[in-house]
């Protein structure tokens, strides 16, 4: 199975076990039967791991970790809470603008398209991979958990002084996956219009993870995104 999966060099070293796994087997299997009942999978095969494909294992500085992928058509591009240039962007998104704003000044892009972190070292992580269309959360018990949560626990047990930002109960509880006396964690609430105005906004999530960044000698993110 692992020599059918397309993945960053580093990455795939560090998750080699993985992709021997029968939860892996089954996932694949999943995704194939979902698509034999002519159901519309996304992101497009192509794009599954795009978010490991933008931000190589041994670059990864922050982690953000999404629930599973958009479900409306040319939404999901493989990296949570981000769409491609030309999409509309999600009201989460917006939110996640409106706080960068109010925490550093930086004004709003025109679009959602988040590879310029990516590039940076920002691990964009959906803890689903897949979806199909129209359908939110109909990926859930595909495994792919199985998969993300080695992700995380890989990172924090191969890697220093990573941030991880864990917005909403969903990604609050994988904090149990991370060490905490080599990280920080960062918890806010999700930045949902239901809930962003409950914590979220004010969190100053994004200057918190540079003074961390800085004050361990790595290279901050830049959290400006160009407009188009």
């Amino acid at each position: 199975m692992s020599d059918k999966v397309k993945l960053e060099a580093g990455w795939k070293a560090a998750l080699s076990s993985e992709f021997e796994q029968d939860y892996f087997t089954a996932i694949k299997a999943f995704i194939l039967g979902q698509k034999a009942l002519g159901k519309e999978v996304y992101p497009p095969g192509k794009l599954m791991f795009n978010a490991f494909e933008l931000t190589p294992f041994e670059c990864v500085k922050v982690v953000i970790i999404g629930q599973d992928p958009y479900h409306g058509a040319g939404q999901a591009h493989g990296l949570s809470f981000s769409v491609p240039a030309g999409i509309k962007i999600t009201p989460s998104l917006q939110n996640i603008y409106k706080e960068i704003e109010q925490d550093l000044g930086i004004k709003a892009p025109n679009h959602g398209n988040l590879e310029l972190w990516a590039r940076q070292g920002v691990l964009l992580l959906n803890a689903v991979l897949s979806v199909n269309a129209g359908e939110p959360a109909s990926h859930k018990a595909a495994g792919w958990e199985n998969f993300t949560n080695a992700v995380i626990h890989h990172l924090s047990t191969q890697k220093k002084n990573l941030v991880f930002l864990l917005w909403g109960k969903f990604a609050q509880d994988k904090e149990l996956l991370i060490d905490g006396q080599k990280h920080l964690i960062l918890k806010a609430p999700h930045p949902s219009p239901f809930s962003a105005h409950h914590g979220f906004l004010g969190c100053k999530h994004f200057s918190k993870t540079n003074e961390y960044l800085n004050a361990h000698s790595i290279r901050p993110i830049d959290w400006q995104i160009t407009s188009i």
